[in-house]
Parts: C-alpha cells; sequence; structure tokens
C-alpha cells in the first residue's frame, strides 16, 4: 500500500528495506525557514516573527549535526565507500567548517541521507536529486563519492520563467537536478521525445528525416534533452497549495516517466505539499513519501482526499502520527524531539528548532496586538513533571517584554500544585477579553480536541450558560 510518513526521512530510511525503491526524487530545503514559515501562516492563519528559526533546518550546526560530523567517515566505512573519498571528506568538511559554516552544515546533513537512499535504492534505481545551484557543485562531488562517478548520469536544468531581476548579475532562472544511478549497467530507463524546433521554424526536407508541423513552426522528435523549459506554478494557478517551493506536476511527471516502471515505487523523502506523491499517483505508480512537518502531512491528506479522492487507510496509509495516548507514548519512547515537534503543531504551535533546552522553550504562538507581535512560550514534557517545570518555565522568560503568556504541554495529568502555582500568575487582559497567563492541555485533550491555547490571535471559545464552550 502507498505510503506517507511523518517525522525525520533519516530515522525512516534506517527502517527500509536494503534494494527495495525504483526511483528517489529529493528537493532538500533550500530555505527551510522561509519555507516553513510561509507554511505555517498560510495553513494556520496566525503571525510568525520572520527571524525565527523553523524546527527543520539542514543549514544550521547543532548537536545532533556535531554528533554526525563524528560518525560519517566510520558510516562511509560500512558503506563500503572509497576509502579515498573518505579521506577528502575529513579534510573538505574541516576547512567548510572555517570558511562556509551553513554549507558546511547542509553537506553534513545530506551525506548521512545519500548513504540511506542509495541502501535502499534498487539496483536498476535512479535517484534524482533537486538542488539550488549555489550548493550544487558541492553536493555532487558527495554523490560522486557515494554513488561513484561512473553511475553519473545526467545534470538537468530546469529553466523557468518568474518574477523578479537583479541590476548585479544575471537573472537566476534555473535549478540544477542531478540524476545518479545505482548501478550506471542496470539503471531502468526509457528516453522521452520531445519537438525539436528548426531554425527559423522552417522545413529542412533532409532524406530519411521525418518533419511535421504546428502553430509554431517545422520540428521533429528527437530523445529529450538535458535543459527542460518547464513553466513554475503562476501566483494565481488553481494547482496553487500555498507551498512557497512547490514544484509543478509536469516536472516530477517527465521524471517518472522516465525512470521508474509501472507499477514501480517513487520514494519523496522531503514531499511538502506532495507534487511527487500526485505525479506518481496519476502516472499509476506506487508511492512513499515523507515529510517532519505535520502541517505539511495534513495539507497532503487533505489533497489526496479533495483532488484525487484518495481516502486515508484505503487508498494509502498514514505512519509516524500518533492519534492515540498510548501511540504518543510510542513516539516520545523512539524519537522524543520529534514527539515535541508533533505536539507543538498539533496545539497550533510554530516548533523550535533547537534540540538542547532553551531556556525551556519548545515552541511559540505568535498573536498581534496594537503594541506588535507578542508571543505565548510553549514547553513540552513526555515524562515526568512537576510544580518545578512549571516555575522553570515562567522564570526563564519573565523578562521578555514579548512574552505575556505560558503554554504548558505534558503527558501526565498536571499535578494540584502545577494547577495552583498557574492560577497563581493572574490573566493578560487584551481588548475586554481575559486569558489566563499560564495554561496546562494535556496530550489526551489536544488529541481529543477537549482543550486548546486562548491567545488573541484565536479566541477559540464563546460563553454559555456562563461556561466557556469550545467552538
Amino acid at each position: 500500500m502507498n505510503k506517507l510518513y511523518y517525522g525525520d526521512n533519516l530515522t525512516i530510511m534506517k527502517d527500509m528495506q536494503d534494494n527495495s525503491i525504483d526511483l528517489i526524487y529529493l528537493d532538500p530545503p533550500f530555505n527551510s525557514n522561509r519555507t516553513y514559515n510561509l507554511l505555517y501562516k498560510n495553513l494556520t492563519g496566525k503571525p510568525v516573527d520572520e527571524q525565527i528559526e523553523a524546527f527543520c533546518d539542514a543549514w544550521s550546526i547543532d548537536a545532533e549535526k556535531e554528533e554526525l560530523i563524528r560518525e560519517i567517515p566510520k558510516r562511509l566505512l560500512e558503506y563500503n565507500i572509497d576509502s579515498n573519498f573518505i579521506e577528502f571528506w575529513q579534510y573538505w568538511i574541516k576547512a567548510l567548517r572555517f570558511t562556509n559554516s551553513s554549507l558546511f552544515a547542509y553537506l553534513v546533513y545530506m551525506t548521512i541521507r545519500l548513504l540511506e537512499i542509495r541502501r535502499i535504492l534498487k539496483p536498476t534505481g535512479s535517484v534524482y536529486l533537486h538542488c539550488d545551484p549555489t550548493a550544487s557543485h558541492y553536493i555532487k562531488i558527495v554523490l560522486d563519492g557515494i554513488f561513484g562517478y561512473k553511475n553519473f548520469r545526467n545534470e538537468i536544468i530546469w529553466s523557468y520563467k518568474s518574477g523578479g531581476a537583479s541590476k548585479k548579475h544575471f537573472s537566476k532562472k534555473h535549478d540544477v537536478i542531478l540524476c545518479y544511478a545505482k548501478d550506471n549497467k542496470k539503471c531502468f530507463f526509457i528516453s522521452l521525445k520531445e519537438k525539436s524546433y528548426n531554425r527559423q521554424f522552417k522545413p529542412y526536407r533532409f532524406k530519411g528525416i521525418k518533419e511535421y508541423q504546428d502553430k509554431i513552426g517545422w520540428y521533429t522528435i528527437v530523445n529529450m534533452k538535458d535543459v527542460w523549459n518547464i513553466d513554475m506554478l503562476g501566483r494565481t494557478s488553481k494547482d496553487r497549495l500555498g507551498y512557497p517551493t512547490q514544484k509543478p506536476t509536469a516536472l516530477l511527471d517527465r521524471i517518472i516517466k522516465a525512470s521508474c516502471p509501472e507499477n514501480g515505487i517513487v520514494f519523496d523523502p522531503f514531499c511538502g505539499c506532495g507534487t511527487t506523491i500526485y505525479s506518481a499517483f496519476l502516472n499509476k505508480r506506487q508511492w512513499i513519501g515523507c515529510d517532519i512537518a505535520m502541517l505539511s502531512v495534513n495539507l497532503i491528506k487533505n489533497t489526496l482526499k479533495d483532488r484525487y479522492n484518495l481516502i486515508e487507510n484505503i487508498n494509502y496509509e498514514v505512519n509516524g502520527i500518533p492519534v492515540s495516548l498510548e501511540q504518543a507514548r510510542e513516539l516520545f519512547n523512539k524519537d522524543k524531539f520529534q514527539f515535541q515537534n508533533w505536539a507543538i503543531e498539533l496545539a497550533e504551535g510554530f516548533a523550535s528548532n533547537k534540540k538542547t533546552r532553551d531556556g525551556g522553550v519548545d515552541g511559540r504562538i505568535w498573536y498581534e496586538t496594537k503594541d506588535g507581535l507578542k508571543q505565548m512560550i510553549l514547553s513540552v514534557k513526555g515524562g515526568g513533571i512537576g510544580v518545578s517545570d512549571i516555575r522553570d518555565l515562567i522564570g526563564a522568560n519573565q523578562n521578555n517584554s514579548n512574552i505575556e503568556m505560558f503554554g504548558f504541554i505534558c503527558m501526565n495529568k498536571p499535578t494540584k500544585d502545577m494547577i495552583k502555582t498557574s492560577a497563581e500568575q493572574g490573566q493578560y487582559k487584551y481588548l475586554g477579553y481575559n486569558y489566563d497567563k499560564v495554561q496546562i492541555i494535556t496530550i489526551e485533550e489536544l488529541l481529543n480536541k477537549t482543550k486548546a491555547f486562548k491567545t488573541p490571535s484565536k479566541v477559540v471559545y464563546k460563553i454559555k450558560n456562563n461556561q466557556e464552550v469550545l467552538i
């Protein structure tokens, strides 16, 4: 059955079988902050501070990447990567740490994932990696090392028209898609055809060459070239899903038709708004999609239902999103950071990208006021809790003038002391409404939708019989 995963693709790929996927297309985040920030605003209707970093940032160094830096040479060796490349990688990465730290972080992030991608590809499989021209030449070196330079097939140039131009350089109107085979001698590939228009659109009348004519002029049919002129989605296109980096389905159609046999399996580890999934379905291929943001997964689920009449648990299955308290505990035990992100998104909050303690801040809910953008600080606890957690959350952030409220999400039920201490903090008053400064919600309440955080951005209750009732 087709599958949609919520979670870190590295964790998910580690559980996938060797030699099981026909085609992998990936479009890693060039600027995950901008992408997720816009997605959050579009899908929740809530504001967000543009300076706040999203939880999925491939371009910054954190404790996880520092651990990967130490681990990658060993992993490269385990995957039988050439020892010369391993030695080169170590010196190269060491130099980039000090000369281009953001690129350094990105290459660490991608290298460990490309190892898994190579492992799960079938011997006949291909990978198409969509990358920004600023990083393509760097990532190609990594691909050469992992897949072998002899298995490089194409550097595809996706050329498009879009708004915006610069007076300092030529307008940047293309992306790079790097194509590699797992084994160039066994790789599945169907040569696609395209029109090639004659000079001045006149017939050549060469002997043995078939020529055709359309409204534009005379042309011949040739094997497709590696420069693809495919329009980007227009701002008013009916296919727009509110996702800032959405790719046109025509781009994925071309890749899938060329490099995945009918009924074969297509995998997209950064599936975003789901273009790869929709193209795979329309082209009669099986699919697996994965994204670290629950907003993206929910967007795909809704699109599959509304546009393609595909129903969860009938036409495809969703993995990784807890729907019960028991499943929430399983996620917490498996991946505490992913549990934290899930809980924040479930509460319609904006998750932080830091995996280490940041004054108890795991996420935020922003809201507009006459005095500017304010925030409710969110903290998530999946294990044991006590009144000290409430005090720590308040104490670490009480001097920030933009913070008026605190939200606490917990797996276990709050203690009486926690409830009492929260109530003692009083209320935040704004435009005639009163909001508890400290609000506690359990995972069970979020799952059952019986309680939600209350901020000026979204009044989620009304008064009925002198009681607050969710609407």
